[in-house]
C-alpha cells in the first residue's frame, strides 16, 4: 500500500468476454462496497488500453471483477504481474488452469476428486454425430456463467446443432443428474453449501435474473454430503492453486448417496452481483459484503 490516506483501488469490470454484462454488475457492486469501506475507487472498463490506464491511475491494488476469457484465464493476471500491481483473486497459473475445463478435470482426477467422463471434440464433428452416448452436455472449454451450453438428453434428439458462435473445439461431458450444489472457499476456509433450486436447468437466466433461482443456504443435506462438498471444494481450491476466493460447483444424485456427488468446475472469479452465490454464503457465515470486498483487497498481492 502507498502512503495515501485512503488506498486507491482500481476495480476492473466489463471487458470483452461473453460475460461482460455480469462483470459490469459485479464490478459496480464491489466498487460501491469498497467506497463504503473507505477506499478511493477508480472503475476501469477493461479494454485494449488497459495497461496505459493502469499506469496513469497508479492504483495501490487492483480488484479484479472481470469474468470469462481475458479476465479470468490468466491474461489480465499476467499483465498485472508485469506491471507489479497487487491484485485480488487467483494468479496466472490457477486462473488459466481453472478456466480450461478439460485441464482442470485432469487436476481434479489427480487429486482424487469425483468427476464425469469428458473429452474435447471438433464442433463440426459434434454437430454431425453423437461423440458420446447421451445424455451428455456440450460447452465451450473456456467460458463460464453457463455460456453456450447444450444438453442432449436422448439419442432420438439427434446431435446438437451448435450455433456459429461456438469455438472450433468444444468440451463434451457425460450429463450428471441431480441437485445443484455449490461451496465457496475464502482463503483456507470452506464457507458453507448452497442448494440451488430452479424450475429447470441452472442456465444463464437462472443465475443472473432476479427470481431466476432460489438458494437454500446452508443447504439441507445429509451430513456426509455437506461435509464432502466442503472437503472437495477446499481440495479443488488447493489443487488448482487458487487464491482469495473460489467457488466450486457440484451435482448430487440423491439415489446414489455419496457416490452420486460429482464435481463440475471451480470458478476463480465468482460472481459478485446481488443474486450471486459467494456473497450470499459469506453473509450466511457472518461476513457482510463490504467486509468480504475489504478482505479481498487486503489479501491482494503479486506472485500469486
Amino acid at each position: 500500500m502507498s502512503s495515501r490516506a485512503s488506498p486507491r483501488v482500481a476495480v476492473l469490470l466489463g471487458g470483452p468476454s461473453a460475460e461482460r454484462e455480469v462483470s459490469l454488475s459485479s464490478g459496480r457492486e464491489c466498487a460501491a462496497a469498497l467506497r463504503g469501506e473507505g477506499f478511493e475507487i477508480v472503475e476501469i472498463d477493461a479494454g485494449a488500453d488497459l495497461a496505459a490506464r493502469l499506469i496513469e491511475c497508479a492504483p495501490d491494488v487492483v480488484f479484479n471483477a472481470l469474468h470469462g476469457r481475458w479476465g479470468e484465464d490468466g491474461c489480465v493476471q499476467g499483465l498485472l504481474e508485469w506491471l507489479r500491481i497487487p491484485y485480488t483473486h487467483s494468479g496466472v497459473l490457477a486462473s488459466a488452469l481453472a478456466l480450461d475445463k478439460q485441464r482442470s478435470k485432469e487436476t481434479y482426477r489427480a487429486a482424487g476428486l469425483p468427476i464425469v467422463e469428458s473429452c474435447l471434440a471438433p464442433a463440426a464433428e459434434v454437430r454431425a454425430r453423437h461423440v458420446m452416448a447421451p445424455p451428455y452436455v456440450v460447452k465451450p472449454n473456456n467460458e463460464g456463467s453457463s455460456v453456450g451450453v447444450y444438453i442432449v438428453h436422448d439419442v432420438a434428439n439427434g446431435p446438437p446443432q451448435l450455433d456459429g458462435s461456438m469455438p472450433e473445439t468444444v468440451m463434451v461431458e457425460a450429463f450428471a443428474p441431480g441437485r445443484e450444489l455449490t461451496t465457496t472457499v475464502m482463503g483456507d476456509r470452506a464457507l458453507t453449501v448452497t442448494d440451488i433450486l430452479t424450475d429447470g436447468w441452472y442456465d444463464y437466466d437462472a443465475k443472473y435474473r432476479p427470481g431466476g433461482s432460489r438458494h437454500v443456504v446452508p443447504a439441507d443435506l445429509p451430513a456426509d454430503i455437506f461435509d464432502a462438498c466442503m472437503d472437495h471444494a477446499l481440495r479443488a481450491h488447493e489443487a488448482l492453486g487458487c487464491r482469495g476466493i473460489s467457488r466450486t460447483d457440484f451435482r448430487w444424485d440423491e439415489a446414489r448417496g455419496l457416490d452420486g456427488l460429482i464435481l463440475l468446475e471451480t470458478n476463480t472469479q465468482p460472481g459478485m452481483t446481488p443474486t450471486s452465490l459467494s456473497p450470499e454464503q459469506a453473509a450466511a457465515c457472518g461476513i457482510p459484503f463490504g467486509t468480504l470486498c475489504r478482505w479481498l483487497v487486503e489479501d491482494a498481492s503479486c506472485n500469486r
